[in-house]
């Protein structure tokens, strides 16, 4: 936030005596100054009412509960904290009950509080409150009551006096400054600084240019008389006024998250935080983002174009969701929702939110909609392409419902899609409120102006990274292991250009595999992801990750594994699901290789899915990052493209057939160097159900994550799966399985590559 919007308020003894001057320096130009301001934590606790909080499981559903059964079970609760409150001297005519409970639809996680009046429809209320809050409520689905809430109010009726001081001492008659004593002052009165106001329990001092005026209940609002709101914007240093912006938009993007993280339904979008949010421009293009998945992030730039391209009239309130791979998605489960901004009076298109989640089921040959054996696009799930799931006011849920339900390869939790779509929707219109907020503050004009210089400095940040480099060609090819056991090149050649014209780094592909008889494909959309998230890491200061760092490179990119060809129908086209996970990866490890900055991390994410015909669980496994020249690489971490969470195993294990028996660090798995790569970890798992399981891992040879300037490779990852009768058997890269009860697998994921060599010959010391 820029503090320049706000008013100062100072308190304590000493603050009113460097007020104007600490509001100079934040660009604030009013000041109030409470009559009491110099106790005012003193005084405020004096005044403060007394609580105590009381509060009660239920779980049950609301239909489930009698009204006269509720009434009964407040009146329980409420006995101690009145109980608390009398015995600290409050009569019972002065404390206040207030009642409310947490209610959620059944299903979800988390709770609205709802504070219950007379007579108050329990139903109607909550839905207004989740209406209010998320923009939608679940017409069909049950409500359960998830505790009650007492909260009982001492009230301090008394007031408290403040403390009177000694009068306050006159002023030297050769003083300098204006002089006042505050108890002289009266509502209306104004003057101008420089001036001294003794008061009883603080001095304050009124710089040149501000005006004093003396409010009906005493207290003092200082004005800056020579700076006005549009002059600080002006006279606010560049720098400082795009970094307001940059944190403004970022805050923004964040506070999606937060509202799809709350009214989200599955494990993987509220445990594992598997989504990203973030905001665009009129054209379609990244301005900013929250710290979500960096694969989401620079895809979604093409998603909100295809968009636009094919519905040039947008109108407000229109809402579009779409996957395909071929439309700026990245995989099937990657479902992106797309709203357009409008602007409330013109009815101008503004901007587009937009957040894009995994859905862990979203049909397919397999549970968990990433078979590891899917040949074309077809065998991996539902297409949706550019979805109108709100045009012109008018809903169609239930033909997406449909689409979810009926295609070859149906979803297995249509409800659950469902619920993480509202959800989405919910996190896009908090977006488009507050970009609407942001436009009611500054203007239209100066945020569309913020948004272009945002851009702009990444071009120029970027271009900056990139000249370091001199005049030069680099190389860089690294490998991806098939089902099949074959290798497949990851080919870049970067040609650097420092000079002012055209592209500052050409970064061609040309050499790199062609399209596979698997999931390995990536589309356009990923492999951008991948280069821009590679260009943000070579800008060593904190700027969004937005696609005016597109402006400074040029991508050549031939049909192949990088840039598959679309076929008529999904069913022909090459399958993808591996690709967005496991070829991005690589990707990333192939420029970093060639930019020489960075050993290979693990390389991987170890993708895991497990379930049966009623749902499909994913999950990314951490692992090691590779070291640099500043120092070791992290052990156990989601590294690069990805940036989710593991599950709690308490959450795991409630939600699905399975005991976790260990997740801990491999030691000594990181290569040796002079630092170190990242350890990676062992997942092991027990099965309590028959399922199907599928792996799509990398780095389980014959490629380990390398090192670089003379470090070692990390070491490969390890699938293995000891039956219940007590067979061991090593599991390939990439493979589908059948589970039993008792069936136990351990993963073990590969560590990051070491930086430098390990010194040779003898060490000498000296004590």
């Amino acid at each position: 936030e820029n503090p320049a919007d706000y008013l100062l308020v100072p308190f304590g003894g000493a603050a009113a005596q460097h007020a104007c001057a600490i509001a100079h320096e934040l660009g604030i130009r009013q000041i109030l100054n409470h009559p009491d301001s110099g106790i005012l934590s003193a005084f405020g606790i004096g005044q403060a009412d007394v609580l105590r909080h009381a509060v009660r499981g239920v779980s049950q559903l609301l239909t489930e509960v009698e009204p006269a059964e509720l009434e009964i079970q407040f009146e329980n609760l409420q006995q101690s904290p009145l109980a608390e409150l009398v015995a600290e001297g409050f009569p019972p005519a002065n404390v206040e009950v207030r009642r409310s409970l947490d209610l959620r639809y059944r299903g979800t996680d988390s709770p609205l509080n709802l504070v219950l009046t007379a007579n108050t429809d329990l139903r109607a209320a909550f839905e207004s409150l989740h209406r209010q809050q998320f923009g939608y409520i679940h017409q069909d689905s049950p409500i359960e009551i998830v505790a009650l809430r007492i909260e009982a109010v001492g009230q301090t009726l008394h007031q408290v006096s403040p403390i009177t001081a000694p009068p306050a001492a006159r002023w030297l008659s050769n003083s300098p400054l204006a002089h006042f004593d505050r108890r002289n002052l009266h509502p209306g009165d104004t003057f101008t600084g420089p001036a001294l106001i003794a008061d009883d329990h603080s001095t304050i001092f009124v710089e040149s240019d501000w005006q004093v005026e003396i409010l009906s209940t005493g207290e003092l609002l200082l004005t800056d008389t020579l700076t006005s709101q549009s002059d600080l914007l002006i006279k606010t240093p560049t720098v400082a006024m795009l970094e307001v912006f940059n944190n403004l938009f970022a805050s923004i993007a964040e506070q999606m998250g937060h509202v799809l993280r709350r009214t989200a339904l599955s494990v993987n979008v509220k445990e594992r935080l598997d989504f990203s949010c973030a905001i665009f421009t009129a054209a379609g293009e990244l301005v900013a983002n929250a710290p979500h998945v960096p694969v989401h992030l620079g895809a979604m730039g093409a998603t909100v174009r295809a968009v636009l391209a094919e519905n040039p009239s947008l109108a407000p309130g229109d809402v579009f969701v779409s996957n395909d791979p071929y439309r700026g998605g990245s995989h099937l489960p990657d479902i992106t929702v797309v709203t357009p901004v409008h602007h409330a009076k013109t009815m101008e298109l503004l901007f587009f939110t937009a957040c894009r989640a995994h859905h862990a089921e979203i049909g397919g040959v397999r549970p968990g909609s990433m078979p590891p054996s899917s040949r074309t696009l077809g065998e991996e799930g539902v297409l949706i392409s550019n979805f109108a799931l709100v045009q012109n006011g008018q809903s169609h849920e239930s033909t997406i419902r449909q689409l979810l339900a009926k295609a070859p390869f149906p979803s297995r939790r249509v409800e659950e899609n469902l619920a993480d779509l509202r959800a989405q929707v919910a996190a896009n219109q908090q977006g488009a409120r507050d970009l609407l907020a942001l436009v009611e503050r500054y203007s239209l004009d100066v945020v569309r102006e913020k948004m272009r210089a945002i851009q702009d400095a990444a071009t120029t940040k970027v271009r900056q990274a990139l000249a370091k480099f001199g005049s030069q060609t680099r190389s860089f090819s690294d490998f991806l292991e098939t089902a099949a056991g074959h290798s497949v090149p990851i080919t870049v050649k970067i040609t650097f250009n420092p000079t002012a014209d055209g592209p500052a780094a050409i970064l061609d592909f040309t050499g790199s595999g062609p399209v596979v008889n698997g999931n390995l494909n990536a589309n356009h959309a990923i492999v951008s992801a991948a280069v821009l998230y590679v260009l943000r890491l070579l800008v060593q200061e904190d700027l969004p990750l937005n696609e005016g760092a597109f402006r400074a490179v040029e991508m050549i990119l031939p049909p192949g594994l990088l840039n598959p060809p679309q076929a008529t129908i999904p069913a022909d086209s090459p399958a993808v699901a591996a690709g967005n996970v496991e070829t991005s990866q690589r990707v990333v490890d192939v420029l970093l290789g060639a930019l020489g900055i960075a050993a290979a991390s693990q390389g991987t994410m170890n993708n895991l899915l497990f379930g049966d015909h009623s749902f499909g669980y994913y999950e990314t496994i951490c692992g090691g990052s590779g070291a640099t020249a500043e120092g070791p690489g992290a052990s156990a971490v989601q590294v690069h493209m990805t940036n989710t969470r593991s599950t709690d195993p308490e959450i795991l294990e409630r939600r699905h057939p399975v005991r976790l028996h260990e997740f801990s660090i491999r030691r000594g798995s990181g290569g040796p160097g002079k630092h170190c790569g990242g350890d990676g970890i062992v997942r092991r798992i027990e099965f309590l159900a028959p399922l199907e399981v599928s792996l799509i891992t990398q780095r389980r040879g014959p490629h380990p994550p390398y090192g670089i300037n003379g470090g070692q490779p990390g070491q490969l990852g390890r699938n293995t799966l000891l039956r219940a009768d007590g067979k061991h058997i090593a599991l390939p890269g990439i493979c589908e399985l059948a589970v039993q009860p008792g069936d136990v697998l351990t993963i073990e994921t590969p560590g990051g590559g070491g930086f430098g060599a390990l010194p040779t010959g003898p060490i000498s010391f000296s004590l």
